[in-house]
């Protein structure tokens, strides 16, 4: 072990207390946050800890081990990714438990924010581990910050499912918020994904950032539609879209809102036209009568 645990030099009397159920003898679970894009954005503590503990959990050890030889660290690395989280957590525990401290980091900023880390960190709760934040630069923050949004509050969803039913079935769950709404999206998926917001939406006013604290950081401002004729040429880079709520549109006013809703509660709620009625007409602040004239036709269609 680099450090022992009642020496740890990132310790600092400060720090919250391990759970009193965790074996004195368990090591540490330290949640590290690095760069988006800008090594600059490394702060001290971070690269401290990585020094210091006794292994590194990572997204892709490629991509780490390109970090830590910039930065001139020798600690070991192991591979923690989505596909392997529930084995890898149940291995990395066992490690925590026999006393060794272990930095969970992603490719670029914060562990569990959309990237794999959540499953780990919930069983090393469970089992008493003293679990540290070690926070820094996210995509999320870094969007918003930029955004000149309101400060009433926003939702993100994190990336939008693949599956195009399952992506405009998650949009109509969101279609009545009156906040902003934050998705991470690949390049490849954007247009997609800009088509159903638009379809489900409506032409909502956005923000699309590319590239963050990078050299060729950018931001494209406009409706839906015209963002999905910016990038139907293809577009580079991580991007983070902000598409504006639900807040100020007239109530049913958004194309196809009252419908496509409807539909979910049928389809995916199994809900009767009485229930779906009633959840709508709240959701959406709409007089019953209106939503139950437009619930028996949705009713009637063939589906």
């Amino acid at each position: 072990m680099r450090s022992p645990k009642s020496e740890h030099p990132l310790r600092s009397v400060d720090s919250p207390q391990a759970d009193p159920k965790a074996s004195a003898e368990a090591g540490r679970l330290y949640v590290v946050a690095t760069p988006i894009g800008n090594l600059k954005d490394l702060s001290q503590r971070v690269i401290e800890t990585l020094t210091t503990v006794d292994l590194i959990a990572c997204e892709d050890t490629r991509h780490t081990r390109n970090l830590c030889r910039h930065l001139q660290i020798d600690t070991p690395l192991t591979s923690y990714f989505r596909e392997k989280e529930q084995q890898k957590s149940e291995q990395l525990l066992a490690r925590l438990l026999a006393g060794e401290h272990i930095a969970l980091v992603s490719d670029a900023g914060t562990p569990a924010v959309s990237d794999p880390g959540a499953v780990l960190i919930t069983k090393a709760r469970q089992a008493g581990v003293e679990i540290v934040a070690i926070p820094g630069p996210s995509a999320l923050t870094a969007a918003l910050s930029v955004a000149g949004l309101p400060q009433t509050g926003f939702f993100f969803a994190g990336f939008p499912p693949a599956n195009k039913s399952e992506r405009r079935q998650l949009l109509r769950t969101l279609a009545a918020l009156p906040y902003p709404l934050i998705f991470f999206e690949s390049p490849h998926r954007i247009r997609s994904s800009l088509a159903d917001m638009e379809d489900v939406l409506g032409d909502r006013q956005a923000q699309l950032f590319r590239e963050l604290t990078k050299i060729y950081e950018e931001c494209l401002q406009g409706t839906l539609s015209t963002l999905a004729a910016r990038v139907e040429g293809g577009i580079k880079g991580e991007l983070v879209l902000i598409v504006e709520g639900a807040a100020g549109r007239p109530p049913g006013d958004r194309p196809g809102e009252i419908d496509d809703l409807l539909r979910w509660y049928r389809d995916e709620l199994r809900a009767s036209v009485k229930d779906a009625v009633r959840a709508v007409a709240e959701d959406l602040d709409l007089p019953r009568s209106q939503v139950y004239k437009k619930a028996l036709a949705v009713w009637q269609e063939e589906h």
